[in-house]
């Protein structure tokens, strides 16, 4: 017999085998003869009021062995199959390749930058030479932008796919397991390389290609239809793409601007990365001292506050982690966040965004559909030019920028190219300046301790998601304009994050399959 139930324990309870077998046996009652073991189902924590509990819902299995996940792919030898040609290497663009293989069609992988770990080079260099490689960095190259900013997984999106599938075959390629029923599942920076590198692995041996230092430089479109696209200037013909590249690939939304695609603006969001001690959050969340139990996670949270009718948000919270110099071009300054997994550094960081509207870039409207998008890259280059002309972030303290006060100095923070202090209220949009301003103050009521001049500010985060959208069919996920093109993911506007980047890869490519089986 197999039977699901709850049951909520101390965390070091949870964290023991042994211990949470003979709790859930003196709980409901089964003795050792007829308890077989069991699986956790999901799993969360509950800081809310002292003791600390671990919620857990567990698959037991009495008088019966438990079950072996039986989770395959089918992936089919496509070396003489139809090609399909896939822009970009990040989540949507490996997972459509996966769902290609599986429905027998042959993936063309084209990724502008490197391979996984030929990408550690260039962010090394990045921190210490300020030198960025506009094709291989935080956000360009194998695994896309989440391989080296965290790898963090959950999601809203389960109407738009399997996330459980997803999971799996992460799991199947090298993740720990425990992301299966994690509440807010997450792999790490330092884990994610390997299994980016296993799941590559799996395309090349069913015939799958994939070309790295291969960025697109044009498309052949004629009468309305996709006939190939130009890599590096040379020509490939291919009468489906799959086009996954990602939020910053601004010279693509160039690109198809140029050859009169049709693209829209689309919402987007902008503001800074707040980095506290971990140890503050740890005691404003668990309610702690210095130290928390040893068996809880670093403390994370999440806020959202209305200001003036517009959403100020944290975005990407990284407990334990570390702030990582995200830029795609030289001239600009723009920071993301990342952990290892496990979350062991001593600061957390937070992007703390406010939304920004059509009328706020007005300033741009004869650029169209990319008028945000001009918008953003301002910003970006304003923080680089009222800084010091290097990838020194223009910070300031918490509380200084609540107070409008200089920062006399800085604290420690894990922004390795560096800080320098400034007024942010003098280089960030004077909306977005003041929505923060009114926001901290809330935050500050609602996390005792949040508001601190122990916080640093860093500017800009401005790659919350993309600020153009792709348009496309809902039913074909074709665009409405071009028969062969399927914009996909955060680069199309269709998602946010690894895993609803990851559903849309396969959707995107169980659509193109479907036009072949019905051939």
């Amino acid at each position: 017999m197999k039977k699901t139930i709850e049951i909520t324990v101390l965390p070091e309870q949870a964290a023991n085998d042994a211990t949470l077998t003979k709790l859930i046996q003196s709980n409901f009652g089964w003795n050792k003869e007829e308890f077989n073991g069991y699986t956790i189902l999901k799993k969360s924590i509950d800081a809310r009021r002292k003791p600390i509990k671990v919620n857990l819902q567990i698959e037991v299995f009495i008088n019966e062995q438990p079950e072996q996940d039986t989770f395959e792919l089918d992936l089919k030898n496509v070396s003489n199959a139809p090609q399909v040609a896939i822009v970009g290497a990040g989540p949507a663009g490996l997972f459509a390749a996966i769902k290609l293989i599986e429905q027998g069609l042959r993936p063309v992988i084209f990724e502008r930058g490197k391979e996984v770990r030929e990408r550690r080079r260039d962010l090394a260099n990045i921190t210490k030479n300020n030198a960025v490689n506009p094709d291989s960095n935080y956000c360009f190259g194998e695994g896309g932008a989440g391989t080296y900013s965290d790898g963090k997984l959950y999601t809203r999106s389960s109407k738009r796919g399997d996330v459980m599938r997803i999971l799996k075959i992460l799991v199947k390629h090298g993740a720990d397991a425990s992301i299966l029923y994690e509440a807010h599942p997450h792999i790490g920076t330092n884990k994610l390389p390997q299994i980016i590198t296993k799941i590559r692995e799996s395309i090349l041996a069913c015939g799958g290609l994939l070309h790295f230092n291969s960025r697109v430089t044009d498309f052949k479109i004629s009468n309305q239809k996709i006939e190939g696209l130009f890599v590096n200037q040379d020509f490939h013909s291919f009468d489906q793409i799959i086009l996954a590249t990602g939020h910053s690939a601004r010279d693509i939304y160039e690109l198809l601007h140029r050859k009169k695609v049709l693209l829209e603006a689309k919402p987007f969001a902008l503001g800074v990365r707040i980095e506290h001690p971990q140890s503050l959050i740890d005691q404003i969340q668990y309610k702690c001292g210095v130290s928390r139990d040893p068996f809880l996670p670093a403390a994370s949270y999440s806020l959202v506050q209305q200001v003036a009718g517009r959403g100020v948000f944290s975005f990407c919270m990284c407990p334990g982690g570390i702030i990582a110099p995200a830029m795609t071009a030289p001239g600009e300054i723009v920071v993301n966040g990342w952990s290892p997994s496990k979350r062991n550094n001593p600061f957390a960081n937070s992007g703390m965004v406010v939304s920004v509207q059509t009328e706020d870039y007005k300033k741009y409207e004869n650029e169209g559909a990319l008028a945000g998008m001009f918008f953003q890259r301002q910003v970006e280059q304003d923080c680089f030019n009222k800084g010091n002309k290097t990838l020194e972030a223009p910070s300031q303290r918490m509380a200084d920028f609540v107070n409008k006060k200089g920062s006399s100095s800085l604290p420690q923070n894990s922004y390795l190219p560096g800080t320098v202090s400034r007024n942010l209220h003098e280089i960030l949009p004077p909306f977005v300046a003041k929505g923060l301003q009114e926001a901290f103050k809330q935050f500050g009521a609602k996390m005792k301790g949040y508001l601190t001049n122990e916080a640093i500010l860093l500017a800009t985060e401005s790659r919350t998601s993309s600020p153009v959208r792709i348009p496309r069919n809902k039913e074909t996920f074709e665009h409405p304009q071009i028969s062969g093109l399927y914009p996909c993911a955060e680069g199309a506007g269709y998602a946010g994050g690894i895993v609803s980047a990851a559903m849309d890869g396969e959707n995107c490519a169980e659509a193109i399959a479907k036009i072949y089986l019905e051939k």
